[in-house]
This record gives C-alpha cells, structure tokens and sequence, in this order.
C-alpha cells in the first residue's frame, strides 16, 4: 500500500520518530507499504521555515536528501492533482494539506494524518 504522509507525520518520522502514533510506525516498518512524500510537504516546510516557525525548523534539502536514501518515493505536484482540489469540500483552509487529499486521492493512495479536520475528508484519509 502506498502511504502518503501528512507534513507533520512526516517531520516526526524523519526527526522525531518517537512522535509518531504506534500504528503509524507499524505502518511503515511493515514491507509491503511503500512510504510516499508529497513535493508539496517539502514547499510548506520550506515556507513556513523562512517564517521562521519553530516546528518547521528542518532544513529541507537535507530533509529531502534523507527521505529517499530511505526508501520514500517522491509524489510531485501535477495538474490533476491541482484540479483535483477543486472537487474538494472546503473542510480545510490549509491549501498544503488539501493538496495533500487531493494527490490521496487521484493517486489511490492513503494519507495518514494526526489532524482530524483533514480527516473528515473521509475518502483516501485515514487519521492515526
């Protein structure tokens, strides 16, 4: 299964694993899942970086380097997936994670989030 994790699933799994929900760490560890990462999870971390907030303090290129020397597949940003958002309720503000459902989504992927407002989007959300 192919897992698609939210920005601050992300965070924590690559520097603070400790913080992650045992399910999601079951997940993850389990070989027949693939962990994914959004290139739009990157760009959030970027600007909210440069805002200096201090629970994005990562520096993503690193970050990036250190997701796929660890076996995470990179999901760009395509146009269906920016269309895609137009189909969505407006649940959620946060135009980082509506992307995020929406490449769920078009993708047959799951997302795993913490966030209970993301995952009252119900299809393709799956909150841990």
């Amino acid at each position: 299964m192919n897992l698609l994790l939210d920005t601050h699933l992300l965070l924590w799994a690559a520097g603070q694993p400790d913080r992650l929900p045992p399910p999601v760490r079951d997940l993850l560890l389990d070989s027949g899942n693939q962990p994914v990462f959004s290139s739009a999870s990157l760009w959030e971390i970027t600007i909210k970086r440069r805002l200096e907030r201090p629970d994005f303090n990562v520096d993503p290129r690193r970050l990036w380097r250190m997701l796929l020397a660890n076996g995470y597949r990179e999901l760009p940003v395509t146009s269906e997936h920016a269309i895609a958002v137009h189909d969505l309720p407006m649940l959620h503000k946060d135009p980082f994670d509506r992307i995020l459902v929406a490449q769920a989504r078009t993708e047959a992927m799951v997302l795993l989030t913490a966030d209970a407002t993301v995952a009252a989007y119900g299809e393709g959300v799956q909150q841990v």
